[in-house]
């Protein structure tokens, strides 16, 4: 395996994108982002749009990396990366375990927890529990709720309910639509994000939004949703936020890159959401604004990406 000195820019990599979730479209927007900044980058570049019963793009043996932005199912779950792992090929992003871990919300808050960054309070939804002991428990954990799939990106499926009645009907319709779903603690506060780089933190970003919260709509289709850098005056309240960030990314075993979503609430703690092992990069995607503030262009954000992962990798693998 030639390794990346004697390569710089001659490497050919394979950009996976599609896939068959409810985020299929934005992957094949982040596909064609990434793809068309690597090849401005000098690599040799190919786009396939793959899904659990196409994959022949995997069986070419002239690509030396595969740089997937699958979103959601068969891309975040650890599918796709268990896949490439039992076939010996190079990837960039984080391995089966740690995405299936991210993926899996409840499964996240105990990593988080064992970590000791604070989340919000949750219980998994079960319908065969009687009513009354449900709302029992939703009394118990907060007067205003979340509910959200347990295995979903992009805030699909998520809504917000203001009483423990509310909540359950709400839980009852996610469950039949999405199966596992969670109901979760409100947290008022603002609504941030952090990406992270090659194991640092890229410049801290808060999200202001017309909507209730940052949904599918406000992420992807209202220009009206600001993106906003050094809103938090306070430097140890910054430096906590990337701790945080930095503590969730080693608890899940994540690798290369991620983004993690935060609530910071009115006393300056930081509430971790989700890491997101493949978060998006279309034009209004946050890890590409946050590499561009630290002076990144979406070039040099993937090339960086790809020679971190290919040269980690092949020193793995010799």
């Amino acid at each position: 395996m030639p390794e990346l000195d004697t390569l710089k820019n001659k490497l050919k990599v394979a950009v996976l994108a599609g896939g068959i979730g409810a985020e299929r479209q934005i992957s094949l927007q982040s596909g064609g982002c990434v793809t068309d900044a690597l090849k401005r980058a000098g690599f040799d570049v190919i786009t396939a749009d793959i899904r659990p019963d196409k994959l022949e793009i995997l069986e070419d043996g002239d690509i030396d990396i595969f740089f997937p932005v699958l979103h959601g199912q068969f891309g975040e779950d650890g599918r796709l990366q268990q896949i490439l792992e039992d076939k010996s090929l190079l990837y960039a992003g984080s391995g089966p375990a740690a995405s299936k871990s991210a993926f899996d919300k409840m499964i996240s808050k105990k990593l988080f927890a064992e970590a000791d960054v604070t989340a919000p309070a949750a219980i998994e939804f079960d319908n065969r529990l009687e009513k009354t002991e449900l709302k029992k428990q939703l009394l118990y954990l907060a007067d205003k709720y979340v509910i959200k799939p347990i295995r979903q990106g992009s805030s699909v499926g998520i809504n917000i309910a203001s009483n423990p009645r509310e909540a359950m009907k709400i839980a009852e319709e996610t469950f039949h639509e999405f199966g596992d779903c969670m109901i979760e603690e409100f947290v008022p506060g603002r609504e941030i994000t952090v990406g992270i780089l090659c194991g640092e933190t890229l410049p801290i970003i808060e999200i202001r939004t017309k909507s209730s919260f940052y949904n599918f709509h406000a992420k992807y289709i209202d220009e009206q949703t600001e993106y906003l850098f050094d809103t938090i005056a306070e430097p140890a309240i910054s430096a906590r936020i990337d701790r945080a960030a930095l503590d969730c990314f080693d608890a899940l075993g994540c690798r290369h890159f991620a983004r993690a979503d935060f609530i910071l609430s009115e006393d300056g703690t930081p509430y971790i959401l989700e890491v997101n092992t493949i978060p998006g990069f279309t034009t209004h995607s946050l890890l590409p604004k946050a590499a561009a503030r630290a002076k990144l262009s979406m070039s040099d954000l993937c090339k960086k990406i790809i020679e971190t992962a290919y040269s980690s990798l092949v020193k793995y693998q010799a």
